[in-house]
């Protein structure tokens, strides 16, 4: 042939790249993105999250709980590890309630949805009920359970407004009646303002903030028309600046967003010195325990403002890792809700998702100044038991459902445990040559055989 002089067909050369320029495999910082994202797209990653996160969070907040609570305690004639230890045992009954729910049947979640709500409306009627219901820090919302045990209720009506919510909406999709307005209001939103007019009853604002946020995530994953949704927003904006106006200690509050200074009369005394803790916290904080806030300075160290005195100890360094927990437990929740294919599942996550992160937004947004302070906990780390209780509870829903996924079963159901079962596939002599070549393989070479 032309061009060739052996008379075979001349070899065709690949091109070369340029010199300047690498494959892109070369470039640690594309392979560990590509790395990332395959770790981050894998079946189990929502359910890591969740349980990981959830754990950290709440590790930490007991952690933080008997920093925060040491001083309250002593300045109550109460031993140091006082409300620590009470909040440890909230966190074993949690415990067993997390992990309950975590291996309950979808259909059981939903067959404990109305006993859970007529629960919580019969609890909530009784605080209103005197020498039964008792009041703390001026709302009465707390029922006596003997000694130094009480009960808030209207937590347990976040629970109750989900899995019931989630069950109604649910239902009513599989039979199509959610294209009508009336199906998609009734029952949901007059059952959603009984359980906001008896928590109002008590005077607890920043836990009917909450049940609001929940109810309009529920309408938001049901597909309520823009129209639909501003109404009801409308009309509960309306009933909050109403009872906002008509208290003079909810307006002050409103005065006291942005302050760095008591006021007069010292009426932004606790947003103050919250902003006082964490600005001297710095990047790493003063040290775990060496808070000079907690010291009778800031009210509510241990269960509104924990987030403050995290600041102050633990410095940004802390206070960013406890908003990445936060942030990696919302967003998978909302692939939970985002990847499952049962209506109740999707709205039931969603509805736990907008909880959660809706009481840690107000939470945090109150301690930094950006929010008027509501009164609520920061959920899984102040302290209090009636709130880490239903959100433990919570938890193990969002695991359940994690793991109830198709790709998530058949990533679990693959796993085989190391020990105590056999492997499939081959005889045990095929086994025992492989597990022989392995160990000939992993045997460092040049070492005489008398060592063992």
């Amino acid at each position: 042939m032309p061009g060739s002089r052996t008379g075979r067909p001349p070899v065709e050369r690949a091109s070369r790249r340029p010199a300047g320029v690498r494959p892109s495999r070369d470039n640690p910082l594309q392979r560990f993105y590509v790395r990332a994202n395959k770790a981050w797209d894998r079946p189990l990653t929502a359910y890591y999250l969740i349980f990981g996160g959830s754990l950290l969070i709440i590790v930490l907040g007991l952690v933080m709980v008997y920093s925060a609570s040491q001083i309250t305690a002593l300045q109550l004639s109460l031993p140091g590890s006082y409300f620590f230890r009470k909040q440890f045992l909230a966190a074993l009954i949690g415990g067993v309630l997390l992990f309950a729910a975590s291996r309950m049947p979808v259909k059981l979640h939903r067959a404990l949805a109305y006993p859970i709500l007529a629960g919580a409306v019969f609890l909530m009627i009784l605080v209103q009920v005197p020498g039964i219901g008792m009041a703390v820090n001026g709302n009465q919302n707390w029922i006596s359970l003997g000694g130094s045990f009480q009960i808030q209720p209207s937590e347990f009506g976040k629970l109750a407004l989900v899995l019931w919510g989630a069950d109604l909406i649910a239902r009513k999709q599989e039979k199509r009646l959610l294209t009508q307005w009336k199906h998609m209001l009734v029952p949901l939103v007059p059952v959603a303002f009984l359980l906001l007019g008896l928590i109002m009853l008590g005077g607890d604002m920043g836990t009917t903030i909450i049940l609001t946020a929940i109810l309009f995530g529920l309408l938001w994953l049901a597909g309520a028309p823009t129209r639909l949704f501003a109404g009801v927003l409308g009309v509960a904006v309306a009933l909050g600046a109403l009872a906002i106006e008509t208290s003079p200690h909810r307006l002050a509050r409103l005065n006291c967003i942005a302050a760095t200074d008591p006021g007069p009369g010292d009426m932004c005394w606790q947003g103050a010195h919250g902003i006082y803790a964490l600005a001297s916290g710095g990047l790493f904080g003063s040290g775990l325990g060496a808070s000079v806030e907690k010291w009778g300075q800031l009210p509510e160290a241990h269960t509104d403002f924990i987030f403050a005195v995290t600041g102050e100890e633990l410095g940004l360094a802390g206070t960013l890792s406890v908003l990445a927990l936060f942030a990696a437990l919302g967003y998978a929740g909302i692939r939970v809700a985002g990847r499952t294919e049962d209506p109740f599942v999707r709205y039931a996550a969603g509805g736990v998702t907008t909880w959660i992160t809706a009481q840690a937004v107000i939470n945090i947004g109150a301690v930094l100044g950006l929010l008027p302070i509501a009164g609520v906990p920061l959920p899984l780390f102040s302290y209090g038991g009636s709130a880490l209780l239903p959100t433990m509870f919570a938890i193990g829903l969002l695991i359940a459902f994690a793991r109830d996924e198709p790709a998530a079963r058949a990533a679990l159901a693959m796993r085989q445990p190391r020990f105590g079962r056999k492997r499939a596939g081959g005889s045990g002599a095929e086994r025992g040559s492989r597990r022989w070549n392995t160990m000939r393989r992993r045997a460092p070479k040049g070492r005489p055989s008398r060592e063992r």
